[in-house]
Formats: structure tokens, sequence, C-alpha cells
């Protein structure tokens, strides 16, 4: 079978992208998916995104990790999808697609791609940590010298133990620049190792910063390895609305691949 596909990036997360409204891909082949996103043997990329047509909105998207597994929602795989829509001439300036969080709208202006996020009403503060939901589960914490943090080694120590085990968590470290700004590093499941920018951890510190006093704004900007995010919010009766995750999502180039 020869495949078609596009590779896109937000902040350097990268995903293979499909256009899958003829329901021509194997969705229930992981070995397939896995050796798409190898980056020895296959394309390369974090993750794998196919765009299937939808009867009420505008499309929907299917989110694969690396392994080759459906996992949960991917923020800044959701900006890219909003990119490749635009691309495709399915929307313009705005739409809303189902992923498998539920509905999701996206705005696109000045290059950036403004992707609402799930409301959050849970946070869960620990003594050296918090956890939270945005579409995944993060596990966040502050750490001293980001630069030089061994990510891999210690984000695996954090995914797989207690209380996360099996099923694990992203896990985010996180330093503090000033009052809006942080600097994060994300180790994710699925990939099983640290990605150049992660859109869910993304707002997930956004929201932990501002949930333990570290910031007081509304908008927290976010320095990714890939580059900057921002996310904004309203927070109401404690929970978070209006979760917007922005950022830039550009395609990489367009293939052709035997599997």
């Amino acid at each position: 079978m020869t495949l078609t596909f596009y590779k896109y990036q937000g902040t350097g997360n990268d995903f293979v992208m499909i256009d899958n409204r003829q329901n021509l891909f194997d969705k229930n082949n992981t070995k397939l998916v896995a050796f798409l996103c190898d980056r020895r043997f296959g394309i390369g990329a974090d993750g794998l995104i196919l765009l299937e047509n939808h009867p009420e909105v505008d499309f929907k998207m299917i989110y694969y990790n690396a392994d080759g597994n459906q996992s949960t929602m991917c923020g800044n795989g959701g900006r890219c999808i909003v990119a490749f829509a635009e691309f495709l001439q399915i929307v313009k300036h705005e739409t809303t697609f189902e992923a498998i969080d539920g509905l999701h709208y996206a705005k696109l202006t000045d290059g950036l791609i403004h992707l609402q996020m799930k409301d959050v009403d849970t946070i869960k503060v620990f003594e050296n940590h918090q956890f939270l939901d945005t579409g995944s589960p993060h596990h966040v914490q502050f750490v001293e010298d980001l630069v030089n943090f061994d990510v891999k080694t210690e984000g695996s120590k954090i995914r797989y133990g207690q209380p996360y085990n099996k099923a694990g968590s992203n896990v985010n470290f996180v330093e503090k620049i000033n009052e809006d700004t942080f600097a994060l590093r994300t180790y994710e499941r699925g990939v099983e190792d640290e990605t150049l920018s992660c859109g869910t951890g993304a707002t997930a510190v956004a929201i932990a910063m501002h949930e333990t006093g570290q910031s007081t704004t509304s908008t927290v900007n976010l320095n990714v390895q890939g580059g900057q995010l921002k996310v904004s919010f309203t927070k109401t009766e404690n929970v978070y609305k209006n979760v917007m995750l922005i950022g830039p999502a550009k395609q990489v180039f367009k293939g052709e691949i035997t599997c």
C-alpha cells in the first residue's frame, strides 16, 4: 500500500498527518502506526493523527502515540490538525471539531492557532507537585537547573512509579522565569521520552502555576524546547474555563510511503 501523508510540527512536537475522510487507513493496525512514527525506519514523529469526516462538526481527530496506541488529547496535535484542515480547505478562520475528550473550538489568526481546551475543575496540590487532567493526565513539579536536568530518566521514574503505575502520567518539569513566564520540559508517556513541546502539558503547567499562586495573570507564557506557547483562561468558582492553547503550527513536508 502506498500512503500519502503530511508532516506537521507545533513548537517542535511533530506529527504524521493523514487525510482519512475515505476511511482507507487501518485504524487497528498499531504496528503500522508505530512504524510510520519510527524515526529510523519510518517517517518519524511524536504521534500520528487521522482527519476524518464528522456528521455534525467540521471534522474528527483521531490521535495515536508513537507507540502505535490511540491516546488521550494532544494539544499541539489539535493545533496542527486545525492547520491541516485549513490546508485541505475544510475550514477557514475558525472551526469546531471532535477529539477523544469532546468538542474543541479553534480559530486561526496571524499565523497562530488558538485551540480551546477542556475546562479544568480538579487540581490536586501536593507538597512537591501538582496533578491535573487537561485532556491528558499531567504531573507538574519544580526543579532547579532545568537546562541540565535529566528529563528522560527522572520522568520515566515518575511516569511508571506510584501512584501512576502502568497507566502512567505525562511529567512536566518547571522553572519559573518571572510572574507570567515559565520554562518547562516534558516527558510524554506513549513516546516514552522527552518531546520538544507538549500542548496539554503547557496547559497543565499554566493552570497549576496559577492555582498555586506562582502566577496571578490569566495569560501565561511557556518556554518549551521547541519554541513558545501561551495559555489563557478565566477562573470562575474554582473552575478554569475558556482555556486557550496558543501557538504556531506548520506543515513541514508532504510525502508518500510504501508500507
